[in-house]
């Protein structure tokens, strides 16, 4: 099989391929690249459109996308086409994006950011006992938007504060109440009652910019926000604003709405946490990643299914 990687990615599980005869280019300008082959490797800030699977032709067989997301490929587009489309998802993903949340959260409530800063342009002059208060978040309660993967492992870290947690999902999740001791509740009592409200939805049409005046306006007074989602589920002009009213205390992002581009008046806030999308960046979840995407590669070409299949419709009529 003939295949293009966009870019190069973590680890050597590539190299498995072109051990078993494959063609791995990696890198290049991708219109260039495309016409002719049979597999793209693809991240997820590769816009993979139909134009785009057009001018490969009709020998691209498969899409695998490193990312777990897949917003940037027409996924409707490759069905209609018999292209096979592949994600990344794994324990390992889920686990690192959990951790930086509560990263961003403790960053959030201790405020650790603004006080390292300080520090580092020689501002500490010794103990004081009133600088850089906090939040303490024993017993304090946390609502998770998206009690999926990822929003179960952050409630599970909860325990260890004592925290009441609400969740908001399409439905209730009794197993998850069981487990984790989580209470479902409506959006609005979510946002009412939680001290830190976190994000775990998926980008669709439903959730892109929900976070908007309205929802922050629900808020509990003094509360913070975290995203590790995905960026335009948050109007961040709507984020400033109720940031700058003294609505809610604090927010940390590692998405942004027009990512890489970050609304200005956030940088400046002090208030205001900002990662560089790395939510799932540890060793571990990156080499598990590669390896998934690799063992999709490897299936597809031996004609099975591949577990991690995005459009399962299109396999019965996939290109062969």
């Amino acid at each position: 099989m003939k295949i293009f990687a966009t870019n190069p990615v973590p680890g050597n599980h590539l190299a498995e391929l072109t051990a078993a005869g494959h063609t791995v280019e990696i890198g290049g300008e991708i219109t260039k690249k495309v016409i002719g082959i049979e597999g793209l490797i693809t991240l997820l800030n590769d816009r993979v459109d139909s134009d785009l699977m057009d001018l490969a032709g009709p020998t691209l067989k498969i899409i695998a996308n490193y990312a777990v997301g897949f917003d940037n490929i027409d996924i409707k587009a490759a069905t209609d086409r018999g292209i096979v489309v592949t994600n990344t998802p794994c324990d390992e993903v889920n686990e690192a994006v959990a951790e930086h949340t509560w990263a961003l959260i403790l960053a959030l409530t201790r405020r650790i950011v603004e006080a390292d800063e300080a520090v580092r342009r020689g501002a500490f002059k010794g103990w004081e006992p009133d600088i850089f208060l906090g939040t303490s978040l024993l017993g304090k309660t946390l609502g998770i938007v998206g009690l999926g993967r990822i929003g179960s492992m952050v409630a599970r870290r909860a325990r260890g504060y004592n925290m009441t947690v609400l969740y908001n999902k399409h439905e209730p999740d009794q197993k998850a109440e069981q487990e984790l001791g989580v209470v479902f509740s409506s959006l609005e009592d979510l946002l009412a009652k939680s001290d830190v409200v976190t994000l775990h939805v998926p980008l669709t049409d439903q959730t892109r910019g929900m976070v908007n005046t309205d929802f922050l306006s629900k808020m509990k007074v003094g509360s913070y926000l975290v995203n590790t989602a995905r960026g335009p589920v948050v109007e961040e002009h709507a984020l400033v604003q109720a940031l700058q009213a003294g609505h809610i205390r604090g927010a940390a992002l590692d998405v942004y709405e027009h990512e890489p581009n970050i609304n200005p008046e956030l940088i400046g806030m002090e208030q205001v946490v900002l990662t560089p999308h790395i939510a799932s960046a540890t060793n571990e979840a990156r080499d598990a990643m590669s390896k998934l995407l690799v063992d999709s590669l490897v299936s597809f070409i031996s004609g099975q299914k591949p577990s991690n299949i995005v459009n399962p419709e299109v396999w019965e009529n996939r290109r062969k």
